[in-house]
């Protein structure tokens, strides 16, 4: 008798379990809150997890409730492929929020044959070609497409209207343009063919790539190297940290160059750290400021103040935005993949792949996102900011598509 009611209560345990699990889904988040990007990656951190909890609190994934796993893993790779076998083996998960764009790329290939959907942080235009990476995407513009936006933007707005630059172009100089960027990073890596590219299209002198780390504190060397070439145009491939320091180090030793920021290293914290030499920076966004106006700004401040209430919102950046951005995308694919009958790796990928002008991510100050079986680039949309009187503040958008048709399918997957 004894051995009949342990194996019913057994049998009601595992019932139940089994139950709990089909009312909840599991995703994983993996962060950089301790590591080289965790300048960017706390804040970014903080909005997945008020943006989960806001989701659940409003239906969650059609009734279900999300269950997020959420670890840090310091910018390594190894531990970010650690950390993802825990995802699909013990956490059981069936999309991962991911990071990095090391960790992103190294883990692709089993990712692919996991099919395991990934959202990821990293914009790298590499993960955009689902012939090579079919279950990876992105929830911001690529960075080959934002790095040739930007060069094009400042061709065409600066370097041709900005009386400072009148002399050199009634003489019918080429403009002049080298990196700063952690040649050691694929993350500041990503964009520079593409860059590249694109200078030589607009017809720019290209300089020697100047290796600047995402720990640096002091870029005086580079910046020197960057002045006897006589660079008019940097770009900046790190995040906001090593970028603040290279802008006042290039200010203090008079390089008189200006600069073009990728999207991570260009937020409201550039210009408290970079001081006045952030002035006239121009950078790129993935979505509104936290300090702008946008559609859900009540509801962000909201769960800021609910599930952290002792970060004061004055320090909050643009990344806590981007993580709504992120796990706002996220829900939708999983609810279009539930409502089918398919919530797993290949349905989900399926219902990101049916996102037509999705206008969902607009209310994050988003663009409207397009996916399709064979392009998973997100927009074509290069959204343009300029750090003015101290703050950062958009002041163009560029459709790199529209501007350059006939180029734009070539470009997928640089």
């Amino acid at each position: 008798m004894r051995i009949k009611m342990v194996i019913a209560i057994s049998f009601i345990l595992c019932f139940f379990s089994s139950l709990a699990l089909s009312q909840e889904v599991r995703v994983g988040a993996l962060q950089d809150t301790t590591g080289a990007t965790s300048d960017v990656g706390k804040d970014e951190a903080l909005g997945v997890r008020e943006a989960t909890q806001y989701f659940n609190d409003t239906g969650g994934i059609n009734g279900k409730r999300i269950r997020l796993f959420q670890y840090d893993y310091g910018y390594r790779v190894p531990e970010a492929i650690t950390t993802y076998k825990r995802f699909r083996d013990y956490d059981k998960v069936v999309m991962v929020l991911g990071w990095g764009t090391g960790d992103t790329e190294a883990l692709s290939p089993t990712i692919n044959a996991d099919k395991m959907p990934y959202l990821s942080s990293s914009f790298s235009g590499h993960l955009c070609d689902p012939k090579k990476t079919p279950y990876n995407f992105v929830y911001g513009t690529d960075y080959s497409t934002n790095a040739r936006g930007a060069i094009t933007y400042w061709f065409e707005e600066v370097w041709k209207k900005d009386p400072k630059w009148k002399e050199l172009r009634d003489k019918g100089t080429k403009p002049k343009f080298v990196c700063f960027i952690d040649t050691a990073s694929p993350y500041a890596t990503a964009p520079i063919k593409a860059i590249k590219d694109q200078a030589t299209i607009l017809g720019f002198d290209i300089g020697p790539d100047q290796n600047v780390s995402l720990f640096a504190l002091d870029t005086k060397s580079q910046v020197i190297a960057a002045k006897g070439f006589g660079a008019n145009l940097v770009w900046h491939g790190n995040t906001t940290m090593s970028v603040s320091a290279a802008v006042k180090d290039a200010s203090a030793l008079g390089l008189g160059a200006d600069h073009i920021v990728n999207n991570w290293g260009f937020d409201e914290n550039l210009p408290k750290l970079g001081g006045p030499a952030a002035e006239g920076v121009i950078g790129l966004l993935g979505c509104a400021l936290f300090i702008d106006e946008y559609p859900a700004k009540s509801r962000v401040i909201e769960y800021a103040k609910k599930l952290n209430p002792g970060i004061p919102l004055e320090n909050r950046l643009i990344r806590t935005v981007q993580g709504w951005v992120k796990v706002g995308m996220a829900v939708e694919a999983m609810k279009k993949a539930d409502k089918a009958g398919k919530l797993n790796g290949p349905g989900i990928k399926d219902a990101f792949e049916t996102f037509k002008d999705w206008p969902g991510l607009k209310e994050y100050g988003g663009q409207l996102v397009t996916l399709t079986p064979t392009d998973h680039r997100y927009s074509s949309i290069v959204r343009v900011a300029r750090v003015i009187k101290g703050k950062p503040q958009t002041i163009g958008e560029i459709d790199m598509k529209a501007k350059f048709p006939d180029r734009w399918a070539g470009w997928l997957g640089w």
